[in-house]
């Protein structure tokens, strides 16, 4: 296989993911994904499991196991509620597969990571160069966020190690000209953590994109926000920022009145690390809330 078709097997691959991610309260069938990626159905399946590591049943049944643990742990779904939400009809079904992918039964599950949110367990969560101090005096404002078109360059790994999807967006954007005065330059986190083994975490790096611009296979577009969410601008490195989320997450939102959806987080960068000294930036994260 050459380089040029192993990147647009790849870029399709990117494709079927988030066709899947799109679809999980749905039934998704074999051919619906293989037709979102472009590839035959017969044979998608061997070509996602040979690029990807897991079979197109596994993918799905990991990503829908770990929305149920977001559920479990940020709301208060019964847990016979999360496990149909999740594809399974038996609730005793949904218990063994969340234990042997977590360790714990839900319930259980649901107990011990509000346990290590409280706020006395707070600093566990934080990096050792915080104080949980300068956390703790965040001011969290609910924003109703419009539907953003952006351009987008997915990253799958540890968040510490997204630099090269900046890379790659910011070297096509600017051959591209979708550089302007408004661009709003985003991260969006798919992933929790304490929940998703490392190398499976997706992150999207992401800019505002202009009227008329499509996208391209190597640079597409989508559509994120359009809901209520739960912002705070945190000022410092952007090591800053896991101890923020835990702080927004499990001190503000017990008290908050607001439920926790299971979208993924954003991240809007308000000033430029290349030119800015790590104490001064400035990012605003964004945790989505259901509906009132």
């Amino acid at each position: 296989m050459s380089e040029e078709t192993r990147k647009d097997w790849q870029r399709r691959i990117e494709l079927a993911m988030r066709a899947m991610e799109a679809g999980l309260d749905g039934e998704l069938s074999l051919a619906d994904i293989a037709r979102a990626a472009h590839f035959s159905p017969y044979h998608f399946h061997r070509i996602f499991t040979g690029m990807t590591g897991e079979s197109v049943g596994a993918c799905l049944r990991r990503l829908r196991l770990a929305r149920a643990a977001h559920r479990l742990a940020y709301g208060e779904r019964p847990v016979t509620e999360v496990a149909l939400a999740a594809g399974f009809e038996a609730p005793e079904a949904f218990s063994r597969a969340f234990r042997a992918a977590y360790g714990l039964p839900p319930s259980g599950w649901r107990e011990a990571f509000r346990e290590r949110s409280r706020p006395r367990d707070l600093k566990e969560l934080l990096p050792p160069v915080m104080e949980k101090e300068d956390i703790m005096e965040l001011t969290v404002t609910i924003k109703r966020v419009p539907p953003l078109r952006v351009a987008l360059v997915r990253h799958v790994g540890p968040y510490d190690q997204c630099g090269a999807a900046w890379d790659k967006l910011c070297g096509l954007a600017g051959r591209l000209g979708l550089f302007g005065p408004d661009t709003l330059f985003l991260g969006v986190g798919h992933d929790d953590p304490r929940i998703t083994p490392p190398d499976k975490i997706r992150y999207d790096a992401c800019l505002t994109a202009p009227e008329g611009f499509a996208g391209t296979p190597e640079l597409p577009v989508a559509v994120i926000g359009d809901g209520d969410y739960a912002t705070a601008v945190v000022k410092g490195p952007y090591t800053n920022l896991a101890g923020a989320y835990a702080w927004l997450c499990g001190v503000w939102g017990p008290d908050s009145g607001r439920e926790f959806a299971s979208g993924p987080s954003m991240e809007v960068y308000l000033n430029d690390p290349k030119s800015t000294p790590p104490e001064a930036l400035l990012t605003e994260i964004r945790v989505p809330l259901e509906p009132r």
